[in-house]
């Protein structure tokens, strides 16, 4: 018996390191009777008393090969962003009135959820519903009615966090959605106009199913995420500034924005927290509602720092607060920081302390400054003769990019995610 428990022993430790293990000779006395052993053991002798847990090993053609592991559960359910916006801004309307938000979510999953954020002020909500929606923005399903905490609506305090209860409904990836609610007081909205396809109008029309009828409105106001339950998967949040919120003129659309191509590339979620005009400050400030409240984000990939170039003495301050939001974000996803794009002058400041603070950084986090993984943006988009430039096409304004250089930005991310095994 001694040397099974020793060859046993020592599989147990081969099984774990975690076990502390020591020798067999120095095991405690057992109450073991003695031994009728003889010199010539028996053939089972050493044959363990149990089945042993290895894997058994089986015969094809001749050759032995060892049993192939049984496959692996299926991931459980569980709720993960479809869409997300930060909502920085606030609007307000004092009388009863309907919202109908067009919305792309990239999630296929039976269930969702909704999560509404008050702006500046109070925030009652009467109705909400949501529906599928056709290219020509007619509902092509039957409005479903969400419900918070079993009631049809709620009043929020100022830039409060409000989730629906889950319901039945069902999406596949890049669904457009049609979320209607009827609201009095403030809603958070969007800095920026990129949401084509919203509507507002007086009154209560959250249950209508035909054309709501009444004003566009392409701000993203009161819908601040849409949860998917589905088996867990990636699910990537993009922090940054107006290049990642998306900002290229007067005519905006988020799913021109980078975040939005790399997930129709990856076929998995990249859900947009960008705001234009934050720095470092602000997105520090607000991680926890903006960011951090997202349920199931798996990575986070940032691009910011633009906004906060041409302050004296600024290039310290810009890796130190990058470092408290990279070290802020790891316990709660995978970091990629992405390097900052040309900036072919500045709103503000010194544009020659600009262009010596922009390289700075830039160089700071391609030698591994954060510890994070780096993802070489302004390389995809300055001209080669000239880092301070970007490609020709490739800028809009000399600091925000084009169509074209969101879709050269989502180019690189998506090449060094799949070089680095995403998805």
């Amino acid at each position: 018996m001694r040397m099974w428990r020793t060859w046993l022993g020592t599989l147990a430790c081969m099984a774990s390191v975690q076990w502390g293990c020591t020798s067999s000779d120095a095991e405690a006395p057992t109450s073991e009777e003695p031994s009728t052993e003889t010199n010539e053991p028996p053939q089972d002798a050493n044959r363990p008393e149990g089945p042993l847990e290895v894997a058994p090993v089986v015969v094809d053609d001749g050759e032995e090969r060892q049993t192939p592991p049984p496959a692996p559960a299926p991931a459980p359910d569980t709720f993960q962003p479809g869409f997300h916006q930060a909502l920085r801004g606030s609007h307000s309307v004092s009388s009863l009135t309907t919202f109908r938000m067009r919305i792309p979510v990239s999630r296929a999953g039976k269930r969702l959820q909704v999560t509404f954020r008050s702006g500046d002020g109070s925030l009652v909500l009467q109705r909400a519903t949501v529906s599928r929606v056709g290219p020509d923005g007619a509902l092509v399903t039957t409005p479903v009615a969400l419900t918070f905490d079993g009631k049809p609506g709620f009043t929020a305090t100022p830039r409060q966090l409000v989730t629906s209860d889950p319901v039945d409904f069902a999406t596949t990836f890049r669904d457009e959605l049609a979320i209607s609610f009827e609201v009095r007081g403030a809603l958070a909205a969007s800095a920026i106009n990129a949401f084509p396809g919203g509507l507002v109008r007086a009154g209560t029309h959250a249950l209508s199913t035909s054309a709501m009828g009444g004003d566009a409105f392409e701000r993203s106001v009161g819908v601040a995420t849409v949860e998917v339950e589905a088996p867990a998967s990636r699910a990537f949040i993009a922090l940054g500034d107006s290049i990642t919120e998306g900002y290229m003129g007067l005519s905006n659309d988020t799913r021109n924005a980078w975040p939005a191509l790399v997930e129709a590339q990856l076929g998995i979620p990249v859900v947009n927290s960008g705001v234009s005009g934050q720095g470092f400050y602000d997105a520090l400030r607000l991680l926890d509602d903006e960011v951090l409240a997202v349920k199931g984000v798996t990575d986070c990939i940032v691009l910011l720092g633009t906004n906060d170039l041409g302050v004296t003495g600024g290039e310290a301050q810009m890796e130190t607060r990058m470092l408290v939001l990279v070290q802020r974000l790891e316990p709660f996803c995978h970091v990629w920081v992405g390097t900052l794009l040309p900036k072919e002058k500045t709103n503000y400041g010194s544009y020659a302390l600009v262009k010596t603070q922009r390289l700075d950084f830039n160089a700071w986090l391609r030698a591994g400054g954060t510890g994070a993984e780096v993802i070489d943006t302004e390389a995809a988009t300055r001209r080669p003769d000239d880092v301070h430039r970007f490609l020709d096409g490739y800028g809009a304004d000399g600091i925000h990019p084009s169509a074209e250089g969101h879709k050269a930005i989502a180019a690189e991310v998506v090449r060094v995610l799949r070089e680095k095994g995403v998805p």
